[in-house]
């Protein structure tokens, strides 16, 4: 078995990660742990207070009893909200403390990418333009070329935890650009994790989400590569075993 260690801020799109779990259909867990928050507002100084060391660190023993093999805040805005390489520095302050390998959803992000092959991202977020701004120019210190940014404006994480498929797909639509060889939806307070084959295919491109991109990086972390397309592309980039006949959460070892 491999567990992946989320720590989660208050409650949103937490019951995405169960539903993970099934789409992986392996022996895979991802144990997750709920870190404090002051307000249910997605703005810069909510956002940096998330994320701050006192409120980590108070889930990662528990993580590490629950069996953990790597750790990942899953809180896109609680990691890029302090900067390029402040988000690297929360993640290697997590890993001494945890004694695991440790990482983020923003930082996950630009693995991801990088993981596809591509470099142009059009940025399709919740937030406001303010902190959709400050996600794009994260990535951009990444390496990354943002062709688009656009905020729509929900401020509340329970809104966006809300959110039904046919918004999840405006916003996506919305976000899109003709040049963006990926779309990212950095927000892990939506509901994505049964949606991303849909969205790809809507917008005829690979889509990252933040929850998918969490468990990803952690399975990355932990040295655990997991064949399911129905997480999207990200989670097909290799093929599957010579004679597999079921396509989902078939493991490929390098």
């Amino acid at each position: 078995m491999t567990a992946v260690g989320l720590l989660y801020p208050g409650h949103a799109a937490e019951d995405d990660f169960p539903r993970i779990e099934v789409m992986l259909d392996s022996d895979i867990r991802v144990p997750l742990f709920h870190t404090d928050i002051d307000e249910d507002a997605r703005r810069v100084e909510n956002l940096r207070e998330a994320g701050a060391p006192d409120r980590l660190s108070a889930g990662v023993e528990e993580l590490r009893m629950a069996g953990a093999e790597s750790l990942v805040w899953a809180c896109s805005g609680g990691s890029f909200a302090y900067g390029w390489d402040g988000a690297h520095e929360q993640a290697a302050g997590l890993a001494r403390a945890a004694g695991l390998p440790a990482s983020s959803s923003s930082v996950a992000f630009v693995q991801a990418v990088r993981e596809l092959g591509a470099s142009r991202v059009a940025v399709a977020a919740t937030y406001s333009e303010d902190v959709a701004a400050l996600f794009a120019g994260f990535l951009e210190s990444g390496g990354l070329e943002v062709t688009a940014t656009r905020g729509s404006g929900i401020i509340a994480a329970s809104e966006a935890a809300a959110a039904d498929v046919e918004l999840v797909k405006e916003l996506a639509v919305a976000g899109d650009h003709p040049d963006a060889e990926v779309v990212l939806l950095p927000d892990n307070a939506l509901h994505t994790a049964a949606y991303v084959p849909e969205l790809e295919e809507l917008l005829g491109k690979p889509v990252l989400t933040a929850n998918q991109v969490a468990v990803w990086e952690g399975l990355r972390l932990a040295e655990r590569r997991i064949w399911a397309p129905t997480l999207g592309t990200l989670f097909a980039t290799r093929e599957p075993p010579l004679g597999a006949s079921e396509p989902r959460g078939i493991e490929v070892r390098e």
